[in-house]
């Protein structure tokens, strides 16, 4: 007992081994990074990192302004996230830094707890992104990477959707130059509203003219830095104007230094245990987005991801944002694709745009007093109309009714909801999708294909009366097995004569005993009505669990058939002939097109099933021996010509059951009568016909000619006459 427990507790704690073991190797991902590195890689990296930089500057300090932080935020942030998650992450392209969609979320879930403006709400920033760091480390650490793959696509466009209108809409008071404070879209919308006639002119021409400017260079060509020159023609007319003193509203000076250490006073046990609900919404939207990035970018680049290392350069940018004075960041798309498109070669492009940003930083931060806010909020209301893709929304507007409702869902939730309950519940939701898709894997009957190639779906096609063959498209796990069994007991009880099943496992990746229990529950049914159950391709793992929970005995080794020969088995000796010859016009298989068929009229059936015991069996062995008497019994071999031909039993007679149903010859009543067939069910009927016409020492061969030939009994390819 003490030496399974110590087994049962070193499984346990294997995958944690696991994920401590991978600690130092996620660490020294920098030292991969420097040691392959080729000097051939400098100049395209150096050029993409500038081009970047060139777009990431105005973007820090436009989306730090958001989440209503201190333009310098943003700026940290950009810097530090940028260096960090391209030395320790995994995609050669991809730009870390403070986004829209997280920006939003940060202000979303710092409202509750502190006002904007004051020092203790930047330092909140600073703590959800560390929290956020610790959450995105432990997830890369758990190796956990492979739950974003089930997050489905409709949640970032629903959100980013979602947060492009409430970007666009907050950031419109701005560029009018209003003055009120709102919580909420519709609170925003009536404030817009209100104040409408109180519009700062002024401020409106600086704003709509850099929304102007920016939306013509992007015509005249799209790599010009158009939010870069209208940020700082703004500025000029601001600075050659003095229209600060105006009433319109400026950025501010930038302090310029490096980063300062956040103050860590505030983070205590109450605070993050606010906190985390907000700080794992911003973890999972982030990672998620990431990875759709990466991922986007890789199938051009064809370069390998590492879905972990990723999660843990994520989680360690975050780390040291919040406690440089920054705030929660992931992977921009804009940015990266430039990044890629600009032709950076290594992760090092990604290190050289934070240093530019940081130089641009220390050099230019004087600059920034002269900057209007609403030119950055009219650069802002730009990209937040990009954000709404109209063309994926309706592209899945136009598809599966799944990711339409859960794009619509996130999209509401993101518009009259808290943020960050928004988009766990579009993540939650995908979830729950993936879930009922997963607990009601399609079971569906398939027939041969017109060549006899392929089984497929055919529902106006009639099926075999004796056999059905089945589909399983999903898994047989513990929330799926439940509509597997209905499914195929609600096909059996329609069809009462299809005592035999055939189970097609390809489809089945994963089963655990869920799923052993509930085709045991199958087989007791099938051969309670005197049937049986075969598998073809039943894949490896699957296979293996039969074998561990004995339902590989169970159902029996000669069960489970090779595909290209479980048909032919099946029919040669399995399935009743009399059936196929005497009651189904249905030609379902290859193996039926040749077959004789002698179906009888309607008013005189012969039937399939025959009361148990009614007829006396004898076996292989004893007739083998009455055979060698002086008066050995008549043997009657009801097969049809061709069967009798491949094999009988010496001095048999060929008597076929279509003679006998039309026309009972006459035979002798003094002596015994053994009638003979390949499985025991046409001899069965033959045996009853007689005994209806008076004969009384009426046997059957018990297991007809295969309990013959398996006791190795002589059989005779020749014709007897008898």
């Amino acid at each position: 007992m003490a030496t399974r427990l110590s087994q049962q507790a070193a499984s346990l704690l294997r995958p944690i081994r696991g994920s401590f073991s991978a600690v130092p190797e996620l660490f020294l991902q920098p030292v991969r990074l420097f040691r392959g590195y080729q000097l051939s890689h400098l100049r395209p990296d150096l050029v993409a990192g500038l081009t970047v930089a060139v777009i990431m500057l105005p973007q820090a300090i436009a989306y730090a302004l958001v989440a209503e932080l201190p333009p310098q935020m943003g700026l940290y942030s950009a810097i530090i996230g940028a260096v960090i998650a391209a030395l320790w992450g995994s995609s050669n392209h991809l730009q870390t830094g403070p986004t829209n969609a997280v920006s939003l979320l940060v202000l979303s879930t710092l409202l509750v707890y502190a006002s904007p403006g004051t020092a203790e709400f930047a330092i909140l920033a600073a703590i959800v992104a560390l929290l956020v760091g610790v959450i995105q480390i432990a997830m890369g650490l758990a190796r956990l990477g492979v739950l974003t793959n089930f997050v489905s696509h409709s949640v970032i466009v629903g959100f980013s959707a979602g947060a492009g209108i409430l970007i666009g809409i907050s950031q419109l008071r701005y560029v009018l130059g209003l003055e009120f404070s709102s919580h909420d879209l519709l609170e925003t919308i009536k404030g817009i509203v209100l104040h409408l006639p109180e519009t700062h002119l002024i401020t409106l021409l600086l704003g709509g003219g850099s929304v102007f400017l920016v939306w013509l260079l992007r015509r005249l060509n799209r790599k010009l830095p158009g939010a870069l020159i209208a940020m700082v023609l703004a500025a000029a007319i601001v600075a050659l104007g003095r229209l600060n003193q105006q009433g319109v509203a400026v950025v501010g000076e930038l302090p310029r230094s490096l980063p300062p250490l956040t103050d860590l006073s505030f983070l205590t046990m109450s605070q993050i245990s606010r906190l985390a609900p907000g700080a794992l919404a911003i973890a999972a939207m982030g990672l998620v987005e990431t990875m759709s990035i990466s991922r986007s970018l890789a199938s051009q680049s064809t370069q390998r991801l590492d879905s972990n290392q990723e999660f843990f350069g994520q989680g360690l940018a975050n780390i040291a944002v919040g406690l440089l004075s920054g705030c929660p960041c992931s992977g921009s798309f804009t940015r990266s694709a430039v990044n890629f498109d600009a032709g950076a070669q290594t992760r090092f492009a990604s290190v050289f745009s934070g240093l530019f940003v940081l130089l641009a930083m220390l050099v230019l931060a004087p600059f920034t007093a002269y900057v209007p806010r609403a030119a950055l909020s009219g650069i802002l209301i730009l990209t937040a109309l990009s954000m709404v893709n109209r063309h994926e929304i309706g592209r899945i507007l136009r598809g599966a009714r799944a990711d339409a409702m859960i794009m619509m869902v996130t999209l509401l939730a993101t518009l009259f909801l808290h943020l960050e309950f928004a988009v766990l519940a579009g993540i939650l939701l995908s979830f729950a999708v993936y879930i009922i898709k997963t607990s009601v894997p399609r079971v569906i009957p398939v027939l041969p294909d017109d060549e006899f190639r392929h089984f497929i779906h055919q529902p106006a096609k009639p099926a075999c009366p004796q056999l059905a063959v089945f589909d399983i498209l999903g898994d047989l796990y513990f929330g799926a097995v439940s509509h597997v069994e209905q499914a195929i007991s609600k096909h059996l009880s329609l069809n009462p004569t299809q005592r035999f099943l055939l189970l097609r496992m390809q489809s089945v990746q994963h089963c655990d005993y869920s799923g052993i229990h509930t085709l045991e529950n199958i087989v007791r049914a099938i051969r309670d009505r005197g049937g049986d159950l075969f598998m073809v391709r039943v894949r490896a793992p699957v296979l293996a669990l039969m074998r561990s929970t004995g339902f590989w005995a169970y159902l029996g080794e000669d069960h489970f058939i090779a595909e290209d020969i479980v048909i032919s088995h099946l029919f040669n000796r399995i399935l009743d002939p009399a059936i196929c010859i005497y009651e189904c016009e249905t030609r379902a298989f290859k193996e039926c097109q040749n077959l004789p068929k002698a179906t009888f009229a309607s008013e005189a059936p012969l039937h399939t099933e025959i009361p148990a015991g009614c007829v006396a069996e004898m076996s292989a062995r004893e007739l083998w021996q009455r055979l060698r008497q002086s008066e050995p019994p008549l043997v009657l071999d009801v097969r049809e010509a061709r069967e009798f031909k491949c094999g009988h039993i010496p001095k048999a007679r060929l008597m076929p059951l279509s003679t006998l149903r039309r026309a009972m010859p006459e035979l002798p009543h003094d002596r015994a009568l053994v009638f003979v067939c390949r499985g025991g069910r046409r001899s069965l009927r033959a045996a009853c016909l007689a005994q209806n016409l008076g004969y009384d020492q009426v046997h059957i061969l018990q297991g007809g000619m295969l309990a013959w030939e398996s006791a190795n009994l002589l059989t005779a390819v020749e014709y007897f006459e008898g």
